[in-house]
């Protein structure tokens, strides 16, 4: 069986910390580098109800999407929810692994993840890495369909295709204009519509849209909008995570058993649509 340090620089190589943004917290938050690792779990949020099925499972790692502590702390206390997580993690010897902007910007990555959900075919990464001579790595993905649907259809194959929530898929734009070339972004996309108008897609699919800036993209252009739940965009990468994971494991004879956690974690529970609301 590996030691968690091997593990841990498997999975380095694959989302090196070094290609997070500078704002961000990757890496290992707890785990004694020398513990053998047998059973690896894979989720989008490091939550209670996570770390709890970690320990059911019998898991000797979690690995996240989401940073536990994104902006640091000053306690580790059980009696914030936070620090309720690290003690849960630490007394049954679970250890925690986040990649986040690091996982967004890898080659293949959380945006290609989104895009095999929706079947779409990738033609090259929204915002491109700079340090990637192969132009494979970068912030989201320029994609296309293999055959132009109206938007209502897609908007229908976006909300049958990715994990079920709450919210569903909100869409503006008209539902019946074609869709042949889909910006995709896994997690909050909206800072990114000056690279997507520049990218003439039909379509862009993200996460997390705000009022102004999905006001003010449709008044630029007929750009279509598709907003997906947070979680909903992500949790596919947890399914791609894995398989690299299932094939280090094969490749170095480790015999690892990697679970993908199929545990709702998005925050809204529930939708109300207004009467006489459009369809």
């Amino acid at each position: 069986m590996p030691r968690l340090s091997e593990v841990i620089a498997a999975l380095e190589n694959l989302w090196p910390a070094e290609r997070a943004e500078s704002w961000d917290a990757v890496g290992t938050v707890v785990g004694d580098p020398v513990q053998e690792v047998t059973r690896v779990l894979i989720a989008v949020d490091p939550v209670q109800e996570i770390a709890d099925e970690a320990v059911r499972l019998g898991a000797d790692l979690l690995v996240t999407h989401h940073p536990l502590y994104l902006r640091g702390t000053t306690t580790v206390a059980a009696s914030t929810f936070k620090g309720r997580v690290v003690h849960t993690l630490i007394k049954n010897d679970v250890a925690l692994h986040v990649a986040h902007t690091n996982a967004d910007t890898a080659d293949p990555g959380v945006s290609d993840a989104l895009a095999g959900a929706l079947d779409l075919r990738v033609v090259r990464p929204l915002v491109p890495d700079a340090t990637d001579p192969q132009g494979r790595r970068g912030l989201g993905r320029i994609c296309e369909l293999d055959h132009p649907l109206p938007l209502r259809e897609f908007a229908a194959r976006a909300a049958a295709r990715l994990p079920a929530t709450a919210q569903g898929i909100r869409v503006a734009g008209d539902p019946e204009a074609l869709v042949r070339t889909v910006a995709v972004s896994g997690g909050s996309g909206d800072s990114l519509f000056d690279h997507v108008r520049a990218a003439c897609v039909d379509a862009f699919l993200t996460a997390d849209l705000r009022h102004h800036p999905a006001s003010e993209a449709r008044a630029r252009t007929p750009l279509a909008l598709l907003d997906a739940a947070h979680w909903a965009t992500e949790q596919p990468w947890c399914e791609l995570a894995a398989a690299q994971l299932d094939e280090i494991s094969d490749r170095n004879g480790w015999d690892l058993r990697v679970h993908v956690s199929k545990t709702v974690t998005d925050p809204w529970t529930s939708h109300s649509p207004s009467p006489g609301a459009p369809n």
